[in-house]
């Protein structure tokens, strides 16, 4: 098995006849899905999508994939190719085109309609390039066969890309639901077929690697959602991803056979749902879908909202709803049905959510109490399966955190693939296939770069830092006046804290650990007034730690006198 190492430098030049991939996002995380394959001078994209942010980074909307390997060359970019409609896969797809509106977007018809959507909040006019399964286009140097993947989402894809290095395989997010809700499942007649004709380097989705066994049938759940709509007193609230369609579905059916009316509320919830219907994906009988106003004047156990926030967001509705700040008020009565999976991370979120909508006297029902969701990722049998139709020659698990990459890699391994030929890597990570080998061979920068409102890569990890300081452990702002001459004291220092209580004698004490560093800066000769605001800063730091056992963010300001 091959491993990435922090050793790793710049890569060399790519020969003409290697296939260079570098994922971007993806590796050793859930979210910002976006890999890149060079080959003969030209660029193809793969994805570009964003990671929510978790607990340890307040104020940041969205977390995007570093452009900077690609960001001088745009122009050789022949395309973005998107293999479904989430948003860790398609929510960066703005910003790269922020900084070059001409490059063509490839995708199912939904996944356009979804992107289309989006742009149009961002005022981008895109080229777009509609696809279906069994369709071919070539673009630049890449040729691109799309093959269908059944997932949690309609109209996935996989993509096959033909190079004159050799043909690479993208499984994209899927699985093998033999009994989908539209009857679309993953072609395993192409895969095999693609197998036959030879995959130098196969990408496969990992997010369910560790799962023993296959993935449940979306089916399977009917039986739940019905029982919930059966046995609900009152209203029946229902929060999923607002892309989820094929559950939306579910719902609306349930509420159909037991005469509710329907209402979206959530701005993503309606604006999909509505693309969604637009386009067929939905089927929504006449009169069943209403506005919420119309909600108002029916009885409670005639109601049933859509809604988002299932995974604990802080301005989703049903967040919102929880905190009471909302114009949906829940009572007795209620019944939340949480209809989507726990992302990793969203742990503590939810948590809060659930306790907050049950002290309203509501009832939820999750994934933890009750069968009301299934993953759209292949379990470990449905990966040994593949694995044994397409033989790869060579293996890159993506899209998982490190331990769904181990366990993909391991599970191709145990199928017959040589452990040197399965490359488990790292976001930045350089993967070239060179005479039928891929092998590491470099890595360039992929961090994180943060959408903090309007500011886009302005946010820091040391801003970061400094937030969670702030929310954990208060402010204190000294203000000196210092003599210039002497680097005196001329006047005890005010004291301005937050998170500490009101006490105004609080920081008395650090006035003596001040004068020390001043006069210790004043023997030394130091004068210059950022030097003593740092020497200051250092000084109250550590008088803090010792005599409130805090570590607040210390803001100096020195004034000259």
């Amino acid at each position: 098995m091959s491993h990435p190492h922090p050793e790793l430098g710049t890569p060399p030049k790519l020969p003409r006849n290697g296939l260079r991939v570098v994922a971007l996002g993806g590796l050793g995380e859930v979210g910002r899905n976006m890999t890149v394959l060079e080959h003969r001078g030209r660029l193809l994209v793969i994805d570009c999508g964003v990671l929510f942010p978790q607990e340890h980074q307040p104020g940041v909307d969205v977390i995007l994939p570093d452009f900077s390997f690609i960001r001088d060359r745009l122009d050789d970019v022949a395309g973005i190719v998107l293999t479904h409609g989430h948003e860790d896969h398609i929510g960066g797809v703005p910003y790269l085109l922020r900084e070059r509106p001409e490059i063509p977007v490839v995708g199912s018809r939904l996944t356009l309609g979804l992107l289309r959507a989006k742009l149009k909040e961002h005022r981008i006019e895109p080229t777009t390039v509609e696809v279906a399964e069994g369709d071919r286009r070539s673009l630049g140097s890449f040729d691109c066969e799309f093959v269908a993947v059944n997932h949690s989402i309609p109209d996935g894809l996989a993509v096959a890309v033909r190079t004159a290095a050799g043909t690479l395989l993208h499984t994209g997010d899927f699985k093998m639901d033999q009994f989908p809700l539209d009857d679309r499942i993953t072609d395993l007649r192409a895969f095999a077929r693609l197998g036959e004709e030879g995959v130098d380097l196969f990408l496969v989705d990992s997010t369910n690697a560790e799962v023993p066994g296959f993935t449940t049938s979306e089916r399977d759940l009917a039986p739940a959602i019905e029982t919930v709509f059966r046995t609900a007193p009152g209203r029946v609230i229902v929060s999923s991803f607002a892309s989820h369609v094929h559950r939306i579905q579910q719902v609306l059916d349930a509420a159909r056979a037991h005469k509710r009316k329907v209402a979206f509320v959530g701005r993503s919830m309606v604006r999909n749902m509505g693309i969604a219907r637009e386009l067929g994906y939905l089927n929504v009988p006449r009169g069943l879908v209403v506005d919420a106003k119309e909600l108002e004047g029916l009885p409670d156990h005639k109601v049933t909202l859509v809604c988002t926030g299932s995974q604990g967001e802080p301005m989703a509705a049903l967040s919102r709803m929880a905190n009471r700040d909302h114009q949906i008020r829940i009572g007795e009565g209620d019944t939340i049905l949480l209809a989507s999976s726990l992302i990793p991370g969203n742990e503590n979120a939810i948590s809060r959510v659930i306790n907050g909508l049950t002290r309203w006297g509501a009832k939820v029902v999750h994934q933890g109490n009750a069968k009301v969701h299934v993953s759209g990722h292949a379990s470990a049998g449905e990966l040994v399966y593949c694995y044994n139709i397409v033989r790869p020659r060579n293996v890159m698990p993506v899209h998982g955190e490190w331990r769904h990459l181990r366990a993909n890699a391991d599970l191709a391994i145990r199928t017959g693939i040589a452990p040197d030929r399965v490359v488990v890597a790292d976001d930045g990570v350089v993967v070239d296939l060179i005479d039928g080998r891929a092998k590491v061979t470099g890595k360039v920068r992929a961090g994180y770069v943060y959408v903090d409102g309007a500011s886009v890569g302005g946010v820091t990890e040391e801003a970061l830092r400094d937030r969670v300081t702030l929310s954990q452990q208060g402010t204190v702002t000294v203000v000196a006046l210092v003599d210039a001459d002497t680097g005196e004291l001329t006047e005890p220092p005010d004291f301005l804290a937050r998170g500490f209580g009101t006490d105004e004698a609080l920081f008395e004490g650090a006035v003596p650990a001040i004068e020390r560093a001043l006069a210790g800066a004043a023997a030394k000769g130091i004068g210059d007034a950022h030097e003593l605001e740092q020497l200051m800063a250092r000084a109250l730091s550590q008088w803090v730690a010792r005599k409130h056992r805090r570590n607040p963010l210390v803001i100096p300001v020195v004034i000259e006198a």
